[in-house]
């Protein structure tokens, strides 16, 4: 198992001087169910925050676990009142959690990662470092995807290849939501609130400056398995397409054009048979033929339709991204101005 030192990548030679307004950082960790791991992650994140010449704060978003997460993050804050908490009421999922993460955030900068040190928290300097040179976002990108399995592989390729084309906005490759975002970067996704949220295509379509960071990826800390199976995985694929492309929709004009053209085609075939050979109907088999196909292609265009009609219920609801149940060291009223790291 490779040391910590494995993941470290050193600052420029000579000493690193923060620029005007680059003086704090915020870290955000979205979590569930991390009661294992959160000593282990805490025992290596907080030396290299103590050595990057900034102020930090820590703030975890639990994301509704059912261990003994959230009692764990209180004793972490009575350590250490730079480790604070955020508990959602329920379960919200890691998109939202982390626009929990970012809307209590008030660093100049702020590192978004996981709580399974798969993220290595070494990583962070690196960032800092690009940051110091005026990027605006940097990212995490995997060397390798060999601790995914063959299907997660091929899904992945498939996906970021078909998300370009039909939405314009490229992904890096091997870039997940380890990164680092300037405050205006924070500032401008924080505008942006809507309810399915596909992280990953936000951060691209944002722009400013972005430069990534390669790093390896250690195995879990805990021996476990992510919790992405492939079924969710779709799910998320779909909310990412349909976040950021109507050409879903407009694909079944299109195949309905073609479909037209094809019963064209055919009735006139079907004429000239009559015509020239004479002869009545086909028979019942193609009748039934045509009338599945074209009951499966209307089937299939209205679910599409579906999947655009169910993400404008949700908006339209107007109900809240998240529910808190409980700030640990974060105040009930407290906002960026209020609590600005200096």
């Amino acid at each position: 198992m490779l040391s910590p030192e494995a993941f470290i990548e050193p600052l420029p030679p000579g000493p690193v001087t923060p620029r005007e307004g680059k003086r704090s950082l915020s870290v955000v960790i979205p979590m569930l169910n991390e009661e294992k791991g959160l000593d282990a992650l805490v025992a290596r994140l907080k030396p290299v925050l103590d050595g990057c010449g900034l102020v930090w704060e820590v703030i975890f978003i639990d994301d509704g676990s059912r261990d003994a997460t959230p009692d764990i993050l209180r004793r972490l804050n009575t350590e250490d009142r730079r480790l604070k908490g955020v508990s959602f009421s329920r379960n919200f999922g890691k998109e939202l959690a982390v626009a929990a993460g970012l809307d209590h955030a008030t660093g100049d900068a702020v590192v978004l990662m996981d709580a399974d040190l798969q993220h290595p928290p070494e990583i962070i300097t690196a960032f800092i470092a690009k940051w110091f040179e005026g990027y605006d976002i940097v990212y995490g990108q995997r060397d390798d995807r060999q601790a995914d399995s063959l299907a997660r592989r091929a899904f992945s390729k498939v996906f970021y290849g078909a998300f370009k084309a039909m939405s314009g906005t490229t992904l890096p490759d091997g870039a997940g939501d380890f990164r680092l975002l300037d405050r205006k970067a924070v500032d401008a996704l924080r505008q942006m609130r809507e309810r399915v949220r596909f992280n990953k295509g936000l951060y691209a379509w944002i722009g400013f400056k972005s430069t990534g960071v390669e790093f390896h990826v250690p195995p879990r800390h805990d021996g476990g398995v992510s919790r992405f199976n492939l079924r969710r995985l779709w799910r998320f694929a779909l909310d990412g397409l349909v976040s950021f492309t109507t050409m879903p929709l407009r694909v079944w004009s299109y195949v309905g054009v073609i479909v037209s053209a094809l019963a064209f085609v055919y009735i006139v075939g079907f004429l000239l048979k009559m015509l020239l050979y004479g002869g009545g109907a086909s028979g019942f088999p193609t009748l039934i033929i045509s009338i599945l196909f074209l009951g499966g292609v209307q089937l299939i265009s209205l679910g599409v339709i579906g999947e655009y009609l169910g993400r404008m219920y949700e908006e339209v609801k107007g109900r809240p991204l998240y529910i808190v149940a409980d700030r640990i060291g974060v105040g009930e009223k407290e906002t960026r101005q209020e609590a600005r790291l200096s």
